[in-house]
């Protein structure tokens, strides 16, 4: 066994022992009760208006706004954060700034659905291989104007024409499939934005009540989630349940549960899926015969590739994407789905080693943190063994790890950070052996669809002079097309697809329950459109104001509490307060 393999199967190994021990606090009897009010619920809600609809996410988003301060602080003081400190931020833009819009775009397409028929969408285009292409951000004068320049549009599958994406979406408004059914949410434990954005899409765009189930490491955010969607408790549509391993097995195997969701480990869903690891569960899966029959939908993590395309780059350049980059890996300590995991470069570029050092600075510069995600000093320490050609910046002490840059790793071993997400501080490079930008983009594309782990997101920084070449614009064109990732951007934090709420957010399609990779179906997706196969997210490779993300920003805290005010209705009036507090950052 080579030295790479022995890290990772010590890394399996690891995984698969409890985390956490939760002591439990919803009781068997309490659980069936809850599901059998739910059931009941379920047939109700299924059966709501729309202008009952309607109400409910007002009522729901009223709510998140009461609890977002005390949320706030109480998610600051579970991560080491200090209150008041711009680190903040983070806890505000992944926690009721998310909840807030997400849910303020529910309620104006469900107000579409009743005045016109169906869900808002933007303009309609083609991909370079001819399929259709839809526009889902900006969908209003006002993120226009605060994101200049930012796009996403909507790749459809092979197949999906105009007529179809008129008639497919919303789909369960114009073709209820069921009439009532219980979706058993299993909450993530990283951001406080999750659990609660999966429950909104399950309800408002399928229609279905939801148990969700906290996870220990962010339970304490469940109270809040309680009292801000009460109504929605009262009438028997939601409710919010704890507890450890033993309560999330009973849920999953209850006879009240029609569904699954969960956002978390490939591991969990497969042992809900296929039960625990051994010889009988890889006979069950050459068997196709899962344990669990369960509709379940997933998202799962990823091993994010970071493309650098060779350019003609000014040096003001490589540092403000440096900085892009780091201020996403060092986000949430690095406890995201989708924080930047593995740089891909070409070997031959000649601004390599500049940009590696611009990247080493802006990581360097980033605050310490806390490792507050349970495992994360273990899995740190495993990756990190024996390595070479390693910056550190941090001390492994007082439950916090440093920060990690790994460089020169070779594209054609082994390596266990290539097929493990590491979940944790460590960022590693690799480069391939190209500087001709048509032929690197080729090898690119086939390392991080072939060798990373995940089908979540992918990165691409790519320079304007070459998106203005004919020839390398196509080249840039078709790797974004051959990207097996559910979210493709290009020179920006990939998270911003999460949190501008229109975009679908999940694992490119096409993954099995056997091979589950970044997980199956999409959550977020306000416009409610069928038939996805990726969202491609576009920065400008610099911009003015700084992004809020960057570590540098000097007034992100204050920014993102009057974003919150403004995502109540996206008013004109908060306009101004946001860009004067955006510029002075």
């Amino acid at each position: 066994m080579n030295a790479q393999a022995a890290v990772l199967k010590e890394f399996s190994q690891y995984e698969f022992k409890p985390l956490t021990k939760t002591p439990t606090n919803t009781h068997k009897g309490k659980l069936d009760e809850i599901l059998s009010r739910l059931q009941d619920g379920a047939k109700t809600f299924a059966s709501l208006s729309i202008d009952e609809r309607i109400n409910l996410a007002g009522s729901m988003q009223a709510g998140y706004i009461r609890v977002a301060d005390r949320l706030v602080r109480t998610a600051c003081n579970a991560k080491g954060i200090e209150p008041g400190s711009p680190l903040e931020a983070e806890e505000w833009a992944t926690g009721p700034n998310c909840v807030v819009r997400h849910l303020r775009l529910i309620r104006e397409s469900l107000q579409a659905i009743r005045d016109k028929g169906n869900t808002p969408i933007g303009k309609i285009s083609r991909t370079i291989d001819g399929r259709l292409a839809v526009r889902a951000f900006p969908m209003s004068a006002i993120d226009g104007l605060l994101f200049k320049d930012v796009t996403v549009d909507i790749h459809m599958q092979s197949g999906v024409t105009e007529d179809r994406l008129e008639s497919d979406r919303a789909r369960f408004y114009k073709r209820p499939d069921h009439q009532g059914k219980v979706v058993l949410v299993l909450g993530a434990g990283n951001i406080t934005a999750i659990p609660p954005m999966d429950v909104i899409t399950k309800m408002f765009n399928e229609g279905k009540a939801c148990i969700l189930k906290m996870n220990p490491v962010n339970a304490y955010a469940g109270p809040f989630i309680e009292e801000a969607f009460s109504d929605a408790i009262k009438r028997n549509f939601f409710a919010v349940v704890y507890g450890g391993v033993e309560e999330s097995r009973y849920l999953v195997n209850h006879n009240r549960v029609d569904e699954i969701h969960i956002t978390g480990s490939d591991k969990t869903h497969d042992a809900i899926v296929w039960g625990p690891p051994g010889p009988e569960r890889a006979e069950r899966m050459a068997r196709n015969q899962p344990v669990n029959t369960k509709p379940i939908t997933s998202e799962l993590g990823c091993v994010t590739p970071v493309i650098v395309v060779p350019g003609p780059y000014k040096d003001r350049e490589l540092a403000f994407q440096a900085e892009d980059i780091a201020g996403a890996f060092t986000m949430n300590a690095a406890f995201l789905c989708c924080v930047p995991v593995a740089l891909v470069t070409a070997r031959g570029w000649d601004q390599r080693e500049a940009f590696l050092d611009h990247l080493d600075k802006a990581i360097a510069a980033a605050p310490r943190r806390k490792a507050y995600y349970p495992g994360a000093e273990e899995r740190w320490r495993v990756f990190t063994a024996g390595r070479q050609n390693m910056s550190l910046h941090g001390k492994l002490e007082n439950s916090c790890t440093p920060w990690a840059l790994i460089r020169g790793l070779n594209p054609e071993e082994d390596e266990a950070l290539y097929q493990s997400e590491p979940f944790c501080s460590i960022l590693i490079e690799t480069a391939v052996d190209s500087s001709d930008i048509t032929e690197f983009l080729d090898r690119a594309v086939d390392f991080a669809n072939r060798k990373l782990w995940g089908t979540l997101t992918a990165n691409m920084i790519v320079h304007p002079a070459t998106l203005k070449d004919s020839k390398t614009a196509e080249a840039v064109e078709r790797a974004i097309t051959r990207l097996n990732y559910g979210t493709v951007t290009v020179n920006g934090l990939n998270g911003m697809s999460f949190a501008f709420g229109t975009p679908p957010w999940g694992g490119y399609p096409g993954s099995t329950l056997t091979d589950i990779q970044s997980g199956r179906g999409w959550v977020h997706n306000t416009s409610m459109l069928e038939g996805i196969e990726k969202a491609v997210l576009r920065f400008p490779l610099v911009s003015f104001p700084k992004p809020a993300w960057h570590k540098s920003h000097r007034t992100a805290r204050k920014l993102l509490m009057k974003l919150l005010e403004l995502e109540r209705n996206s008013s004109w009036g908060k306009v101004p307060g946001v860009v004067l507090t955006a510029m002075r950052g």
